[in-house]
């Protein structure tokens, strides 16, 4: 219910922010809400406007769903290693110092999250802490900082907010069209029928849908160069060894980015929807 409930109150935030943005700007271009200039401008807000508010939220996000709490002074061995760990393969990595911090779950897991290479968060869970070896924690946390080397979060915002500009433009260019063939003979001046907001939210869902499988591909692809990252980072056999432990492993708790950045994603998921390949098609590509 917190997750819910943040989710949400950040969401609604989010649309407060970007409709006040959108109704200025509108108002000072003279645009219309059904303008194909109005619509784009409505699509590149939102579509755009949201991906990097929620970029720009998300360490202080994936530590309030998670409870993740940050590492600033080590009090145990393990924090003194993770601290130490982590430190040592950024500076090989060539990016400053995450934040490292430990959140409590059953499940084996580790993300990274934070809006540039430089300002990052890189979490791990009690499970994964108290299930794997030294080794193959090491190379989840490789697995991790090589994300955020690799500029994963930053890149991936920037393809979803294209998506989402695409997924808005067209949903409402298409409800527009329908709207006017089922309301030719009607005059529907300062407004929009009740069919063109149906119709819109319609070809929204259905080119999310579409738009998911393309983000998805792309996540896929980040999960086998952040392997390869760490292999570079510990040992290809480290990072193999963690990749058969996570077999065993509980269910992703993990949602969002956080999930799609996460060292194992949840099981059942269809292959074109899911933000990670299958772990044997990851242990072969590092055997290859």
């Amino acid at each position: 219910m917190k997750r819910v409930f943040l989710f949400l109150l950040t969401n609604l935030a989010v649309m407060l922010v970007l409709g006040v943005v959108l109704s200025i700007i509108m108002s000072a271009l003279g645009l219309s809400h059904r303008s194909l200039g109005g619509i784009l401008l409505i699509a590149t807000v939102f579509g755009f406007g949201g991906s990097f508010i929620s970029l720009f939220m998300s360490k202080w996000m994936a530590k309030k769903s998670t409870g993740a709490q940050v590492i600033t002074q080590p009090r145990t061995e393990t924090e003194q290693w993770l601290v130490s760990t982590v430190a040592a393969q950024a500076k090989k990595a060539g990016i400053n110092m995450p934040e490292v911090a430990i959140y409590d779950s059953p499940e084996m897991n580790a993300f990274a999250t934070g809006p540039s290479k430089n300002n990052s968060l890189v979490a791990v869970s009690t499970g994964l802490l108290h299930n794997m070896s030294q080794d193959q924690a090491e190379a989840v946390l490789a697995h991790e900082v090589s994300h955020v080397a690799n500029g994963d979060m930053v890149t991936l915002t920037l393809i979803q907010g294209v998506v989402n500009t695409f997924v808005i433009f067209a949903a409402k260019v298409l409800a527009g069209i329908v709207d006017n063939f089922i309301n030719s003979d009607k005059e529907e001046e300062g407004g929009s029928s009740w069919t063109y907001f149906l119709f819109d939210m319609l070809f929204q869902v259905l080119f999310g849908v579409l738009a998911s499988i393309v983000v998805a591909h792309y996540s896929r692809k980040r999960e086998f160069a952040a392997d390869n990252g760490a292999a570079q980072l510990v040992g290809a056999d480290k990072m193999r060894s963690a990749l058969e432990r996570l077999k065993q492993n509980h269910p992703s708790q993990l949602e969002g980015s956080m999930m799609a950045f996460g060292i194992a994603s949840g099981k059942g998921m269809a292959e074109l929807f899911s933000s990670h390949p299958p772990l044997d098609a990851r242990i072969d590509a590092l055997r290859r």
